[in-house]
């Protein structure tokens, strides 16, 4: 299978009127076409600066790129500029976030929202042709069915309030798929969902994987949830990777002490009863790490 992304040696700061804070300290990561990655660790370890430096989403300042690469289909995409980004956001690699309600306009109804990026993402494809509209609405409601939305064609007219949070992550989904992406970036995608929707969002990324061939970086604090999705589990740690394995063996025998903690502080459903256990101590100061 070949490599979809590579990572090397890639060092992030930022630069604050505290001081210079090191974000990202040596990552070494590769992701193969259809693998699914889970990224794991505590909030304040990297992971979602890591995966918006992947679809060039870091604000400069104050960020500011140390050492390293990260090539996507044989490209560098650290030395992108904002026109070739055009092209690779959307297009190649998609991104959706934790809080669906963020991300969509409250004023426009999901028609609206889901035809504007079908339609740049056709101008930067297609180098400014333009899709009609009896086109552009049927392949809105091509993308609500591949999400397996329910009357895909009535919900174009409905806003997002009036859907469920499931369905407006269903609704982000779509959109992130319009361009026809090779890679999908999924930070925190069920966090903000109940148990039931999340575990109906979880399979739906796993069909997608299968019908579509994505492949998937999923981020989460969640290790049950990423064990549903990810056939690979990397664990960060203060900015760098830790632990890097097949999820079966991660959840198994952990090597790292830090992956063994994540995993002693999951609480156990079909155990007695008692007090959860906490990782001790805390992470350390990003502006003088050891």
């Amino acid at each position: 299978m070949s490599t979809l992304l590579r990572i090397r040696d890639y060092r992030l700061d930022f630069v604050t009127f505290d001081g210079v804070y090191q974000v990202l300290d040596g990552v070494d990561l590769e992701l193969d076409a259809g693998e699914t990655l889970g990224l794991v660790g505590e909030t304040g370890c990297g992971k979602s600066v890591l995966a918006k430096s992947v679809i060039g989403l870091v604000p400069s300042p104050p960020a500011r790129v140390r050492s390293g690469a990260i090539v996507f289909e044989g490209q560098d995409l650290l030395g992108a500029d904002e026109r070739q980004w055009r092209r690779v956001r959307g297009h190649r690699i998609a991104m959706i976030f934790q809080d669906p309600m963020t991300y969509l306009n409250p004023l426009l109804s999901i028609g609206r929202q889901l035809g504007d990026v079908i339609r740049v993402q056709q101008q930067v494809l297609a180098r400014g042709e333009r899709l009609g509209p009896g086109a552009q609405r049927a392949r809105a409601v091509e993308l609500l069915e591949l999400v397996r939305l329910p009357d895909a064609a009535a919900l174009l007219a409905r806003y997002p309030h009036q859907l469920s949070g499931g369905m407006r992550q269903r609704v982000l989904i779509a959109m992130a798929l319009a361009g026809t992406p090779r890679l999908l970036i999924a930070d925190e995608p069920t966090t903000a969902l109940d148990v039931t929707i999340q575990a109906q969002v979880l399979a739906l990324m796993r069909d997608l994987v299968g019908r579509l061939g994505l492949a998937i970086v999923m981020i989460s604090h969640d290790l049950g949830a990423v064990a549903a999705v990810c056939s690979r589990i990397a664990v960060m740690y203060a900015g760098t990777i830790v632990e890097d394995a097949p999820a079966a063996r991660i959840l198994r025998a952990p090597r790292h002490p830090y992956t063994r903690g994540l995993l002693a502080a999951l609480p156990d459903i079909d155990g007695a009863q008692g007090t959860l256990q906490g990782i001790a101590g805390g992470l350390p100061n990003l502006l003088a790490p050891p």
